[in-house]
């Protein structure tokens, strides 16, 4: 039997909130369109209070920001991006080029082409997300992007050193001060002096994927990432303190982030509310944690480990953590998440910035349909064809009869030419 013990937000109350976030990022687009740079320039002063004389950094002053940092910050940006790219470098290597001779004469065959501009979104505010330089930014690279541009928001007025840092030992060949909507909309719908990209990818707030939703067709995107979620997988071999310290790990993202916990423990069950309260009385980011696990938050608790599996591919998580004896029975069998994470040994934290597998998830159960961002996500497999004189004289005759069931007399013409040009015995 399957009980939930703590229920959170309803989706009635998440669509209401959705609808204000949509109404706004319409109006700031439509001002972008409109008006370009000036409407760019203020919105940053309205947002981030940020007007400087250009937007876009210097070779100097993107040196002079590397320069600021220590040594050992400089390094472990190094060895994070050398994981991500060993991992990206194994994936873009199992996507082959392909031509295959289908019929004597029929040749068919299709490329993976890097799309040509990318613009990657890398969220700051509270917390500087130094590590999504890497997973869009490198990644792209990794990809064959020939330009990308990097836009991440100002801290108080401050570039953040860090985070600019690692776009630009990632390969960005554009770095912006520019942050939320107006960023995403310098991106995707172009400026006077920002060129619009083909294709946009990162993490953000709310406003930031509604502003890639509604771009989405201008410009193609990852996905839309909502608040990070995550789901913890436990069985009675787990503690309910790595429980409680995984979920709270994920809720410190937003006040808006999903944290579940899907048990067939009932000791884990009934000890989870204790426990994150204790550790939330010592958690420097509680303020954010406290109000994500009270307003959604949840607690299921299953008798079996097929309920489990039940569950957790209903759920759909973003990030999945599984705690069980047999890590790799949920492994063979779960068909619905953005990554999982087998085993008491390995986290969310290792997935979001070092471990080597991209941290740009799908979120909102959009994992029963797509997986996250990686390497292939930036290259568009296109096929042709090339087909000899003999072959299309065959497949000719074939493709009119067809054509003439449709009544695509155009069509039909297409094919009927090449009957007679090459040698068809029964051209219509």
């Amino acid at each position: 039997m399957i009980r939930v013990l703590k229920q959170g937000a309803t989706e009635a109350e998440t669509r209401e909130a959705d609808l204000k976030v949509r109404q706004t990022v319409e109006h700031i687009l439509e001002d972008v369109i409109a008006r370009g740079d000036e409407a760019i320039r203020d919105l940053s002063v309205r947002f981030d209070r940020w007007e400087p004389e250009s937007f876009r950094l210097s070779q100097a002053e993107i040196q002079a920001l590397i320069d600021s940092l220590p040594a050992q910050v400089i390094e472990d940006i190094r060895f994070a991006q050398a994981q991500i790219r060993r991992f990206a470098e194994a994936q873009k290597a199992a996507l082959k080029d392909i031509e295959v001779e289908t019929l004597p004469g029929i040749r068919l065959g299709h490329r993976n082409i890097p799309v040509n501009s990318v613009g990657c979104y890398v969220p700051g505010g509270r917390y500087p997300m130094v590590a999504s330089a890497h997973m869009s930014v490198l990644t792209a690279k990794v990809a064959g992007v020939k330009r990308v541009a990097a836009c991440t928001p100002p801290l108080n007025g401050v570039a953040p050193a860090a985070t600019v840092a690692a776009m630009a030992m990632a390969g960005a060949d554009e770095i912006y001060l520019l942050g939320g909507i107006q960023a995403i909309a310098a991106m995707g719908i172009g400026t006077e002096t920002i060129a619009p990209v083909d294709m946009l990818v990162g993490p953000g707030n709310a406003y930031v994927a509604e502003a890639k939703r509604q771009l989405f067709g201008r410009v193609g995107i990852d996905l839309l990432a909502g608040p990070t979620e995550t789901l913890i997988i436990a069985d009675d071999t787990a503690d309910v303190e790595m429980c409680a310290t995984d979920l709270l790990g994920q809720a410190e993202h937003g006040p808006t982030s999903p944290a579940v916990l899907l048990t067939s423990s009932r000791k884990i069950a009934e000890g989870i509310e204790a426990e994150i309260a204790r550790q939330l009385a010592v958690l420097p980011t509680a303020d954010i944690a406290s109000v994500a696990w009270r307003d959604h938050g949840q607690v299921i608790l299953c008798d079996t480990d097929e309920e489990l599996l039940a569950e957790a591919d209903r759920i759909a998580s973003e990030h999945v953590q599984v705690l069980t004896r047999d890590p790799r029975w949920f492994l063979q069998r779960m068909t619905n998440y953005g990554a999982l994470f087998l085993g008491k040994e390995t986290n969310v934290a290792y997935g979001d910035k070092v471990i080597g597998t991209n941290h740009t998830l799908p979120t909102k159960k959009a994992a029963r349909y797509t997986g996250g961002l990686w390497v292939g996500k930036f290259l568009k497999t296109c096929t042709y064809q090339e087909v000899s004189p003999e072959a299309t004289a065959m497949i000719g005759e074939y493709c009119s009869r067809l054509c003439a069931i449709e009544n695509f007399a155009g069509h039909k013409e297409q094919a009927d030419l090449r009957v007679r040009r090459y040698g068809g015995k029964n051209a219509a």
